[in-house]
């Protein structure tokens, strides 16, 4: 006959099992729920290059969310698009405009106008003097968008024919969040300020 003692004992067995068996539960429910997430919401990507210059640098790693979170693209929003015939990774460039829109620069000036209002753009490096075979002006098809490097004489995008205006299916995602900054290009130095929400 099982005594006091030993009936105690096995309660507390069965206790400390049951709580182990809820913790690994947990720990698997926020292990797959990172993964899901990470997977199908939110990527991390890296940006190559200095076409996005100065709010982003080579290194510069970047929250981009996919998919249903994205929502839609608007003017000014800082994307991550991938198309194999104009360039084999995957590149980061700012919305200029979108379907419906009319997109025209002048190049002697460096102004760029959308919809026949110049544009304000306090995060380019520099006016927009190259030119890359689009013709302007150009009207972006819907469900298109145009987008440019922010550094725009060092940047390939919508101005190069090859690419010109991308169906939004191109696009990876959204950055909403740089994670972790890239070496900025003054001395090397690490610019800790600038981690947090890109817009």
């Amino acid at each position: 006959m099982e005594t006091s003692a030993e009936k105690i004992e096995a309660d507390g067995a069965q206790a400390a099992g049951r709580e182990l068996y809820e913790w690994v539960r947990a720990l698997v429910s926020a292990v797959t729920a990172v993964v899901l997430v990470f997977t199908f919401a939110v990527r991390m990507i890296g940006v190559d290059g200095h076409s996005m210059v100065p709010t982003l640098q080579n290194g510069d790693r970047l929250a981009v969310t996919a998919g249903l979170l994205a929502g839609t693209y608007r003017p000014g929003d800082i994307v991550v698009l991938r198309k194999d015939s104009f360039l084999d990774e995957p590149i980061v460039k700012r919305v200029i405009a979108v379907g419906g829109q009319t997109v025209d620069i002048d190049f002697s000036t460096g102004s760029v106008f959308v919809d026949g209002k110049l544009l304000n753009e306090p995060y380019i490096n520099e006016l927009t003097f190259r030119e890359e075979g689009t013709r302007f002006p150009l009207t972006v098809p819907e469900g298109s968008i145009f987008v440019m490097g922010d550094n725009r004489n060092h940047s390939n995008d919508s101005r190069d024919a090859r690419l010109g205006t991308v169906d939004t299916g191109y696009v990876i995602g959204r950055a909403v969040f740089l994670l972790y900054p890239g070496p900025d290009q003054a001395g090397g130095k690490r610019d800790l300020s600038r981690i947090g929400a890109i817009r």
